[in-house]
C-alpha cells in the first residue's frame, strides 16, 4: 500500500515538472516563468507571446525568411547591345515592361529618348524646348528590344512614337507596360502633354494596340484612364500603368504622385490603385479602396497562387517589401528585404492566363537612374530572384548583405549636416 502511494506520489511531481509553470497576477494574466526554447518551434507556441513573436506567427508565412516563398535577395547583371553614347545624358532607357515570350525570343518595351542635349532638370522646365528635355523621360518615345537570352538584347526601334499634338503624348509617350488578351496586344503608357516640372509630373494613361509583339502599334489617341475628379488622390498624375488578367477581367494597377507641400518636398509618400475593365480600351473602373497599395514607387506585380503579389520599393511606410493579396485588393507584407530592383519589368509567364495558381517570378529588367554619376542617365539592367513556387535557390536567400566601406563612404554627410554637428559640438 505504502510502495503504490509512493509511485503515485512520483508520478504526479514528475507530470508536474514537465508542465509549463505559471504565476497568476492579481489581474488573472497567466505569465510563462520558463524562457523561451533555444530550439524555435515552427507551429505557434500556446503560451503568452509578446506582441513581436506574435506577429511572427501571425503575420508571416513563415518565421524563416529563407523558408518563406515571397522572400527573396536580388543580384544584378550588366545587359549586352545597348549604347549609350559614353553616359552622357542623351540617350536613356529607363521604366522596362513586363518581358514577355513571343515568337521565340523575349521581347520588352522601354522609355526611349535620343535627344541632342541632355535634361535640363524638372526644376528648370521652364527652360525646356521641343528639343530640350526637362526629365530624363520628357520628349520620349516606346522603344522595344528581343533577346534570346534575357542578357544579350537588340534595340527593334520604336513601336510607339508620340502622336501629333495635341492627342494625349504628344510631349512624351512613357512608363509603358504589355497586355496581351485575346489575340491582340496592348501598351498602357503615361501620356504627357506638357514638359515635367512645368506644374509637377502630370498626366493621364493612354494606350496603343496591335496584332502581334512587332506591330504595326495603333495609337488610339485616347485617354483610357483618366485623372480623378479635383482633390482626389490621383487628380495630377496616373503613372505606371501595369495590367494582369484575373477573372476574365483586365486589373490595371497604377501608382498615383499626390501629397505635395512645401513642408514635404520631395514627398516621401507614394500609393497605388486599381482599374478594372473588361476591354482592353475600357471603360475602366477605379476600385472604390483606391488605393489599395500604401507605398512603392514603381509599380510591380505577378500572379501569386491565388493571389497577386507586388514588389514594394522607395517611397512609404513599408518601402523595401514583398506584399501580397489573396483577393487582389488587400495587400499584407509577406517579406521585408534589401536592394529591390527600380521599376521592376520581370518575366511573368502567367501574366495573362487568368492562372489561379501563380508560379512567381525568377527575374527580369529594371532600371538604374544616377548611372555612372551623371544623374540624367539611366540604363537598364537584368535582375534575379526567387519569387518563385517552382524554385528554391538558397543562393537567393540571403539574411543580409555586407555592404563595402568604400560604398558606405558614397551615403556620407553633406555639407549642412557637417555644419550642424559643428555647432553641437561647439554648444557642449
Amino acid at each position: 500500500m505504502h510502495n503504490k502511494i509512493y509511485w503515485i506520489i512520483l508520478f504526479s511531481l514528475l507530470a508536474a515538472a514537465c508542465e509549463q509553470k505559471k504565476e497568476t497576477t492579481n489581474a488573472g494574466e497567466n505569465l510563462v516563468t520558463e524562457d523561451f526554447p533555444f530550439h524555435i518551434s515552427y507551429e505557434k507556441p500556446d503560451r503568452p507571446l509578446s506582441a513581436a513573436v506574435e506577429r511572427i506567427y501571425d503575420a508571416y508565412e513563415h518565421i524563416r525568411p529563407e523558408a518563406t516563398e515571397l522572400y527573396s535577395q536580388f543580384r544584378y547583371t550588366k545587359l549586352n547591345g545597348f549604347d549609350y553614347n559614353g553616359g552622357d545624358g542623351t540617350i536613356t532607357r529607363r521604366d522596362p515592361s513586363k518581358v514577355i515570350f513571343d515568337n521565340g525570343k523575349y521581347y520588352v518595351w522601354y522609355t526611349g529618348r535620343k535627344s541632342p542635349v541632355k535634361p535640363v532638370g524638372m526644376s528648370r522646365a521652364k527652360e525646356a524646348t521641343d528639343v530640350i528635355p526637362s526629365a530624363d523621360w520628357d520628349l520620349a518615345d516606346i522603344w522595344y528590344a528581343t533577346s534570346e537570352d534575357g542578357f544579350t538584347w537588340e534595340e527593334q526601334g520604336i513601336a510607339v512614337p508620340r502622336p501629333p499634338k495635341p492627342q494625349p503624348g504628344w510631349r512624351s509617350v512613357t512608363t509603358t507596360d504589355i497586355l496581351k488578351f485575346k489575340g491582340k496586344y496592348y501598351l498602357y503608357f503615361q501620356a504627357f502633354m506638357e514638359a515635367s516640372g512645368l506644374r509637377g509630373d502630370f498626366c493621364p494613361v493612354s494606350v496603343a494596340w496591335a496584332d502581334t509583339p512587332d506591330g504595326p502599334w495603333h495609337h488610339t489617341g485616347e485617354i483610357v484612364i483618366p485623372n480623378g475628379p479635383e482633390g482626389s488622390w490621383d487628380q495630377y498624375s496616373i503613372h505606371d500603368p501595369y495590367p494582369l488578367v484575373h477573372d476574365g477581367k483586365i486589373y490595371l494597377y497604377y501608382k498615383g504622385d499626390f501629397d505635395k507641400r512645401p513642408e514635404f518636398n520631395p514627398s516621401k509618400i507614394r500609393m497605388q490603385g486599381l482599374a478594372i475593365a473588361e476591354n482592353p480600351l475600357g471603360p475602366f473602373v477605379k476600385h472604390p479602396l483606391n488605393p489599395v497599395i500604401n507605398s512603392g514607387h514603381e509599380t510591380t506585380l505577378f500572379p501569386f497562387k491565388e493571389g497577386v503579389a507586388a514588389i514594394v520599393q522607395r517611397d512609404g511606410q513599408e518601402h523595401n517589401s514583398i506584399q501580397y493579396a489573396k483577393d487582389w485588393v488587400n495587400f499584407e507584407i509577406a517579406a521585408i528585404t534589401e536592394l529591390l530592383p527600380v521599376a521592376a519589368g520581370p518575366f511573368v509567364p502567367d501574366a495573362f492566363t487568368d492562372t489561379k495558381n501563380g508560379r512567381g517570378i525568377t527575374w527580369g529588367l529594371s532600371h538604374v537612374i544616377n548611372a555612372g554619376g551623371n544623374w540624367r542617365h539611366t540604363i537598364l539592367v537584368r535582375f534575379d530572384c526567387d519569387l518563385s513556387q517552382d524554385v528554391d535557390d538558397q543562393d537567393m536567400k540571403g539574411h543580409y548583405l555586407n555592404y563595402s566601406p568604400e560604398y558606405l563612404y558614397k551615403h556620407g554627410l553633406i555639407v549642412k549636416q557637417k555644419e550642424r554637428i559643428r555647432q553641437q559640438t561647439e554648444e557642449l
